[in-house]
């Protein structure tokens, strides 16, 4: 067997894989800007470093790549929210932490709360990330008889419209502290969904499992 085509190979997917990387990470930044969706081919392509040419080795569209790029974040929010609600028993307490983690991008993954912000509901509408583990949590919560919802897509509306103004909130007012409007976001839902004011505070209080922060995306907005 020949094996001298095999490191080559290698090498070259490897150099396929940087580059699509490279341009995914590169759209992820512009979209945590104002400028987000609206950049250029040629700016998107100038930040990732990489020849307008090979774009299109990669994708056949701006409209494309930032597909691929919320899919990612989506795909990486996902995991940060099982991590955080992984071995956790009450249900009211899985949405309550799912909540409080995603409020607190603002430190962990600032670009991605950015995105978060930019993008809006489109993000928060996808059949990955929060929005389909948030409602599965309210089921179960319901079920359980922990939490009181009659309607839950008007329950995920009020959750992904409260979290998209908290998000804003911490944008535009330095002086607020994160961590406190995580904590009261959830407490707030909470009590919307059925739970009593005391109960609510001590669930939003509880201790919450900071996520590993990989690399790359997510990760700072500099």
């Amino acid at each position: 067997m020949d094996r001298s085509s095999t490191p080559a190979g290698n090498r070259l997917d490897r150099r396929k894989a940087r580059t699509r990387g490279a341009l995914i990470d590169a759209a992820c930044q512009l979209m945590a800007t104002p400028k987000g969706m609206e950049a250029s081919i040629s700016e998107i392509t100038e930040l990732a470093d990489v020849g307008l040419g090979s774009f299109y080795n990669h994708f056949t569209s701006k409209s494309e790549l930032f597909d691929a790029a919320i899919g990612t974040t989506l795909e990486l929010h996902g995991r940060l929210f099982d991590e955080v609600t992984a071995g956790l028993d009450d249900p009211a307490e899985v949405f309550a932490a799912g909540v409080r983690m995603s409020v607190r991008l603002r430190m962990s993954h600032p670009r991605m709360a950015s995105m978060m912000s930019q993008v809006g509901f489109r993000y928060l509408d996808s059949a990955d990330g929060l929005a389909p583990r948030a409602l599965r949590d309210l089921k179960v919560a319901v079920i359980s008889g922990r939490l009181d919802v009659n309607d839950f897509a008007m329950a995920l509306a009020c959750t992904a419209g409260a979290l998209l103004g908290c998000l804003h909130m911490l944008e535009h007012n330095q002086t607020l502290d994160t961590n406190t409007a995580a904590d009261d976001l959830a407490a707030n839902l909470l009590r919307m969904f059925g739970l009593s004011k005391a109960d609510a505070t001590e669930v939003s209080r509880r201790p919450l499992i900071e996520p590993v922060v990989p690399p790359g995306l997510g990760g700072s907005s500099d």
